[in-house]
């Protein structure tokens, strides 16, 4: 995989990411050395935009990919996040986004990582009792003092990222994308177009759903994706439908359906003129060689039909609470 992608503000990375957040208890146990592993196979292959957060295993995952940058800093584009207090598998408490807080979680997130510096800083949701301008200043300062390199939004609406733009140049936006969350496409997806920022998809494979792998009736009990509406049993059963079609389409290209999901993202990114850049993540590194293969995977415009057609039929809003994302303030 030699060729790369430019999000904006000149920030240049692998055309697939690695969403860290696999590699904590959210989905169940990990093995911390098997977790390593899979983070260095996914360099060696050239994913090497690898995003975490401070919040993922409150603070184990910076840690862990702290092991990785030790040795391979110089190979790595590095994204975390800051806003959100507690933590996926536990839940969260409060969304911070004064400069004080930012200051403090910088510093934070540099410590574990073992690094003196951050490619791409995430506000990682909205603290709608700040105003965004000050979020934004207080990140442009951190540029200028050298900690970070570029800024990111995660689940900003549209409105938030004009407004976030005029402060300093933002280099992505992060939101869930996929097959079945498309609500981004509606204003924020075109807004991050017009601006020239890119976008990085998280979850693109529906946490799994979209693979067909997975059983939302035996999630574990500590199991996240328990508490969002559309894994619910009914919701679940009904959402059968975008699976199968996902499945169709691998069929006829001898392809599986991870591959032709991540490849619908970055045609769809190709369709709406931004660049596409999605980070899914895994606790197996054989998972990372069958992602890479969606770059290679050509859908034509009736898979594409096909796929549209299944996403309107989804049941169940992506996020235990809307207003948490983009979906519920747009």
């Amino acid at each position: 995989m030699a060729h790369v992608v430019t999000l904006g503000d000149g920030l240049t990375v692998s055309p697939l990411g690695f969403g860290g957040m696999a590699l904590t208890p959210v989905y169940g146990e990990v093995d911390q050395e098997d977790a390593l592993r899979t983070l260095h196979h996914a360099v060696d292959s050239g994913v090497t935009f690898i995003d975490t957060a401070d919040i993922y295993g409150g603070g184990s995952n910076e840690e862990l990919v702290a092991q990785l940058l030790k040795e391979r800093r110089d190979e790595v584009q590095l994204a975390t996040k800051f806003g959100l207090v507690g933590t996926p598998a536990d839940g969260y408490t409060d969304i911070r986004g004064d400069a004080a807080y930012i200051r403090q979680a910088v510093d934070r997130s540099l410590h574990r990582l073992g690094t003196d510096v951050i490619d791409l800083y995430y506000m990682h949701r909205r603290d709608l009792r700040v105003p965004l301008t000050e979020t934004v200043g207080a990140m442009a300062e951190l540029v200028q003092q050298g900690k970070i390199r570029h800024l990111g939004l995660s689940e900003v609406t549209a409105q938030e990222l004009e407004e976030a733009s005029a402060v300093h140049p933002i280099a992505a936006v992060q939101s869930e994308w996929s097959i079945w969350s498309r609500d981004v496409e509606r204003n924020v997806v075109p807004a991050a177009a017009a601006l020239g920022t890119g976008f990085v998809p998280y979850s693109p494979l529906g946490r799994g759903f979209l693979t067909g792998t997975v059983d939302a009736s035996s999630l574990g009990e500590k199991d996240f994706r328990r508490r969002i509406p559309r894994f619910a049993p009914d919701a679940a059963g009904a959402n059968r439908a975008v699976v199968d079609t996902v499945q169709a389409v691998a069929d006829s290209l001898g392809a599986t359906p991870a591959q032709v999901a991540l490849a619908w993202l970055l045609a769809q990114g190709r369709r709406l003129g931004l660049p596409v850049v999605p980070i899914p993540g895994t606790r197996k590194a054989h998972r990372i060689d069958e992602n890479l293969g969606a770059l290679d995977l050509e859908l034509a415009p009736a898979h594409l039909d096909a796929l549209g057609e299944a996403s309107d039929a989804v049941v169940g809003s992506r996020s235990a609470d809307p207003t948490w994302v983009s979906e519920g303030r747009e």
